[in-house]
């Protein structure tokens, strides 16, 4: 028998998991069988559980890969000192993993902000997936923390807000542009950036209109 190469083994799991991906993405998990999955990606039952045994296992694996995606770009900026400011990082990270999946659509839309909803809602009643999520959010937050705390040493962010809480803030803006995704349709990741850019500038309020000593 012919040995088969570990990039025709990789090719055919990518396969699968883009298929699935589309599957839950147009009618979410539980109304989504293995069946759905082996019509949408042209192959046999045993092709397919080769690679995974159950719907669950998919469903893993393909938020596994998306979370590990996500923190390994800010992880990459953890690094750099100081890392780039916040509106070039999202922007830059969240374009990143818009682009590995463009080639996923339904109905001439994009497919993965809709999977992201669908993950959402699914665990609230999935336990497993939802200790996944909890696991990989906080490997963000935590990798962001840093990130923020580089910003404070470096001079370029004010000090009298914990990191921590900046981490969720900005964990919540890219969560909140793939919703709006989701519901209203593509738009490019630049136009996140260029909103938080825009609130980054604003000057603390306290300073501003405050009357001079002695006017009328």
């Amino acid at each position: 028998m012919a040995r088969v190469s570990q990039a025709h083994l990789d090719a055919r799991r990518r396969q699968i998991l883009d298929g699935a991906a589309v599957c839950f993405a147009r009618n979410g998990f539980h109304a989504t069988s293995m069946q759905d999955v082996l019509k949408e990606v042209d192959l046999s039952a045993g092709a397919v559980y080769r690679y995974f045994s159950s719907k669950e296992e998919l469903i893993g694996a393909i938020v596994g890969e998306v979370l590990g995606q996500v923190h390994e770009g800010f992880e990459e900026a953890a690094h750099s000192s100081p890392p780039p400011p916040p509106d070039l990082l999202v922007a830059s990270v969240l374009s990143r993993v818009l682009a590995t999946k463009e080639s996923l659509t339904v109905d001439g839309r994009p497919a993965f902000p809709r999977l992201v909803v669908q993950v959402w809602t699914e665990t609230l009643r999935n336990d497993e997936l939802a200790a996944l999520l909890r696991e990989g959010y906080g490997a963000v937050r935590e990798t962001w923390t840093r990130i923020v705390g580089a910003y404070q040493e470096a001079g370029i962010m004010r000090r009298d807000v914990p990191p921590e809480d900046v981490a969720r803030t900005m964990m919540a803006a890219a969560m909140g542009f793939l919703a709006q995704q989701a519901l209203f349709g593509p738009t490019p990741a630049e136009a996140l950036g260029d909103g938080l850019r825009a609130l980054m500038s604003m000057r603390d309020h306290s300073l501003v209109n405050v009357p001079e000593t002695g006017s009328n």
